[in-house]
């Protein structure tokens, strides 16, 4: 696939110890509500590789961690969402789909890993 067939979106990727913003890459020949799906769920990738990095600590109020390219392996990833921005310009839903995920955030900050 040629990178002109390539969209960049901007994601918040959430793990066990950081929020992450960045941007992802993903095809442009797949259905808008279904590219991010693809790519995470593609069998034959482990790493998921992002531009543009913030990594924000959980529980620190230490400035962002900043880098250009950052692969994340997959199995240390709990959601990947779109960013307020990206949702803006395919939903009309929007405000819905923020609070949802706000929702969805506080409820994995309270759970404790086994």
């Amino acid at each position: 696939m040629a990178n002109t067939d390539m969209i960049p979106v901007e994601v918040i990727i959430l793990t066990d110890n950081d929020d992450i913003k960045g941007t992802v890459y993903v095809s442009g020949s797949t259905p808008a509500n279904r590219q991010l799906t693809q790519l995470l769920n593609d069998p034959d990738r482990r790493f998921l590789a992002v531009t543009n990095v913030e990594i924000y600590a959980k529980n620190s109020n230490q400035p962002p961690k900043r880098y250009e390219f950052l692969e994340l392996h997959m199995d240390s990833i709990r959601m990947v969402h779109p960013t307020s921005q990206a949702l803006f310009r395919e939903s009309s839903k929007t405000q819905e789909d923020i609070a949802r995920f706000r929702e969805l955030r506080a409820k994995l900050n309270q759970t404790k890993p086994f």
